[in-house]
Parts: structure tokens; sequence; C-alpha cells
């Protein structure tokens, strides 16, 4: 019985003091059952015949101290440390203490085929102890031993054995425990990561949906002021008033934005209202004072833009939004056209078309992320974007978001 185990994590070292007193237990034993066999044989006088008995008692302590001495190894080498003390057992009964450990200790690994090819090693040792003690009782005591020794035995071995099991048991469930809890405190900490990227990247959107349209206005206006070298004193100072307006709003919108992630207190966790639909007109405006020539078809739309619900309204503004900023950018002055169309427990139809000849102006910078947005924005709502130049020269930003009541 030489093979070798990995030590488990479910059988970790054991503290001091269980440790300790595992020991005690397997050397009061030992010694109890030792000492008991010993007066046993050291009874009476001894004659010349029998003084070989003290070495027999020597040595049964000496194997009982080498089974003690093997106990330290049952955690690397639990097979091999319960079979050899349970087979010293057979001439040494200070090993029962020691052989009781070994056995519980070899239990807690839960393994069938160990404990039955243990409990052989006992049975087998059993049968040597027997044999040898059953020609030194009196005839009418020696069957009485046998049956004595046959059930007994086995019962304290299976005892031993089950107690070992149970053990066993406990401690994998105690680690499985240990393992949810740890899974469970993974699990919260990747959601809580999730919720926190997932906010941060609303709250970029956002900044970029906003701050994209204002800037984009204080850009056109002031690219007019560089290359405009015919307007006049009121006409400078009006486009100057443009862009001080714009740049006030820009900041104006961003302090909402960035409002959610900086509460003062309990009466402002609550989100700033976002624009929607209802500040479609406004908007649009905003594009006209910039040179944009915009115009909105809603003859298709069934019910009026402040009946639009909350979410989806304020979804297909910001698609708009964007879609008017990216014309600025990379066509600025030619004509627009915004068609809403769609009705409620369908769909809601956004479409935002301009030629893709570009008049005079002057372009604008851009990161090229804007209909990325756009898309994602859309798929995340349950709906579908595309854009892309068609056969008949315009390029078309076209949404369809779900419209329900």
């Amino acid at each position: 019985m030489t093979a070798t185990t990995e030590v488990d994590p479910l059988h970790p070292a054991l503290p001091l003091w269980p440790r300790v007193g595992r020991y005690a237990f397997a050397i009061g034993v030992g010694a109890l059952v030792g000492v008991g066999s010993a007066v046993e044989r050291l009874d009476g006088p001894l004659p010349e015949s029998q003084q070989g008995t003290v070495i027999v008692v020597a040595l049964d302590l000496v194997l009982g101290l080498v089974s003690l001495g093997l106990l330290a190894l049952r955690r690397r080498h639990p097979l091999a440390v319960a079979c050899t003390v349970v087979a010293l057992l057979s001439v040494s009964a200070a090993s029962f203490g020691p052989a009781l450990v070994a056995i519980v200790s070899m239990g807690t690994w839960r393994r069938r085929p160990w404990a039955v090819l243990t409990g052989g090693v006992f049975l087998a040792g059993l049968l040597v102890v027997i044999a040898l003690d059953l020609p030194t009782r009196p005839p009418d005591e020696a069957p009485w031993e046998v049956v004595v020794g046959l059930v007994l035995a086995p019962v304290v071995y299976g005892a031993a054995a089950v107690t070992g099991f149970y053990v066993g048991a406990r401690r994998e469930l105690a680690a499985n425990r240990h393992e949810q809890a740890l899974a469970a405190e993974r699990e919260q900490a990747l959601v809580a990561d999730t919720v926190r990227e997932a906010e941060r990247t609303r709250i970029a959107r956002e900044m970029h949906d906003v701050l994209a349209h204002r800037i984009s206005l204080v850009a056109l206006h002031a690219g007019a002021l560089v290359y405009r070298d015919d307007l006049t004193r009121e006409q400078t100072a009006e486009t100057a008033a443009t862009i001080q307006d714009n740049a006030q709003l820009a900041l104006t919108e961003l302090r909402q934005v960035l409002g959610v992630l900086r509460p003062d207190d309990g009466a402002h966790d609550i989100e700033s209202p976002q624009p929607t639909l209802a500040e479609l007109p406004a908007l649009l405006a905003d594009s006209r004072e910039a040179g944009t020539e915009v115009a909105l078809d809603t003859t298709q739309l069934v019910g009026t833009l402040d009946r639009v619900p909350t979410t989806l309204s304020r979804n297909a503004f910001r698609i708009v939004q964007e879609a008017l900023t990216n014309v600025r950018k990379h066509a600025p002055g030619v004509p627009v056209r915004v068609a809403l169309a769609g009705t409620p427990g369908a769909r809601l139809d956004v479409e935002v078309s301009n030629p893709i000849g570009a008049r005079a102006g002057v372009a604008l910078p851009s990161a090229g992320v804007g209909l990325t947005g756009l898309t994602e924005r859309a798929v995340l709502a349950g709906g579908t974007l595309e854009h892309g130049a068609r056969a008949d020269g315009s390029f078309v930003v076209e949404a369809s978001l779900p419209w329900q009541t």
C-alpha cells in the first residue's frame, strides 16, 4: 500500500487544538486497550515458559508508538497509513487508538474502494488474532470469544468508517457553501461593474448627443465669422450672440447630464428630464438659424408629437438631433428633410435625408462615431437603424422603433 494521493482542498491542515485532540484520543484509547491487554497477559506468576510474554507486551507498546507516529502521514497517504495501522492492530493492542483515528481519517475521503480494502485488511488481522489466541483459551470459553470478536470488531470498524464519511460530507457541504458565497460575491461584483459600465456608456452617449449638436452650431457660426467679411457690425454682433447662447446652452445641458453623477442629497437623485419630440420644433429652429433648410413631414404620423411615449420620444429626438449634426459636419448648407411616421401599438419610423452634393460651407471635424451610437441606441430600444447613400443621390438615416402603447 504505497499509493499516495494529493492533499484535497476538502482536507485542509487542522488547527493546533483539534490536531492535539486527535492525538490525545489515539494515545488515551491505545493506552487503555494496551494496558488491559498487558495486564491480561502478565496476570499471575511468570513461569519460565511465560517469560517471553514480557517481550511480547513491550513489542505491543512499541508497535503502538509506531502506529501513533504513522498518523502524521495520514493526510498525505490516507489509504496506506490506514491499512498499515490496521495491520499492526493484529499484533498490537496498543495500536487500537491510532487505528480508529486512521480509519476515520481515511473515511473522510469518502471513497468506498478504500473503505472496502481497509476493511479487508482489518478482517484479515482479526482472523489472525483469533487464530493465535484461540489455542490459549479454555475450551469452554473459546467459542464465546470467537463470536464476540467476529461481531464486535466489524461493528467498531464500521462505526469508525461511517464517522469518517460523515465528517467528509460535512466538510464538503461547508466547502460548497463557502464556494457558493464566493461565487455570489463575484457575481454581485460583476453585476455592479456591468451596471456602472452601462451607466457610464449611457451618460457618455447623452453627452455626445447634447454637446455635438450645440458645439456644431457654435463652430458653424464661428466659421461664418471667419470666412464672411461682408457682414455688418449688427450681423457680426448677432452671430456672436448666437455663439454665446449656444455655448451657454451647451454648458447648461452638460450640467444636467452630469448632475446624475454628483447628487448633493436625496432630493437630486432623480435624473433631470431629457428632451423629447415635443422639443423637435425648437431643434429644427436652431438648425434653420444656423443656415440649414429643414423641412418636417408628419403627415404619416398618427397623433401628435407630445403623445409619443417618453422613452420612445427621447430616442427619436436623439436620432434626429445626431442626424442634423452629421449634416452640418459633412454637408453644410444642404436642405434636410425630417419625416416621422407610425402608429401607436406598431412602430415609429424616423427618416432624415439630404442631398449628398454639399454646398459651399465650412466642414466641421468629426469623430466618426455618431452613426455608430445611433445604431446602438436603436438596437437597445428594440429597433433598427440603417444609413447610407441612395440611388437618387441622397444620404438617408432611417430608424424604426417599436411603439408600445
